[in-house]
């Protein structure tokens, strides 16, 4: 197995509002597209790296219950979390250092109400 998570989705209930916010935090295009039936915004990755995307539900309900993705932050942690409040998201527990080489994390709050976990190596 080379990796345990595979691809990730995202429930929305404002797709674009959703993109725009996740393209200004994390500085990427998201690709907009339909499959099965589903209206996507499609995270940038290249294979075998995990693929994600944003699925657009008219009944997605925002909540702190669900699974805590981790995406990526680049090598600057700092610098995503600048662009958090300013797209519209908060910050919910601010950058922690992780034991050994492992980089740092933390959870932001996106204009969904979806909490999302940031990672950025060392």
């Amino acid at each position: 197995m080379q990796k345990i998570i595979n691809w990730f989705e995202i429930p929305v209930a404002d797709l674009e509002a959703a993109a725009t916010f996740y393209e200004t935090v994390l500085g990427c295009t998201l690709k907009r597209m339909q499959s099965s039936g589903m209206t996507l915004a499609v995270f940038p990755y290249e294979c075998p790296a995990t693929g994600g995307a944003l699925v657009q539900q008219a009944d997605a309900q925002p909540g702190h219950g669900g699974p805590l993705l981790y995406l990526d932050a680049g090598p600057s942690l700092a610098a995503v979390l600048a662009r958090v409040e300013g797209a519209g998201g908060r910050i919910l527990t601010p950058a922690t250092q992780l034991d050994g080489d492992i980089g740092s994390i933390a959870v932001i709050e996106d204009v969904a109400g979806q909490r999302i976990g940031l990672h950025a190596a060392p």
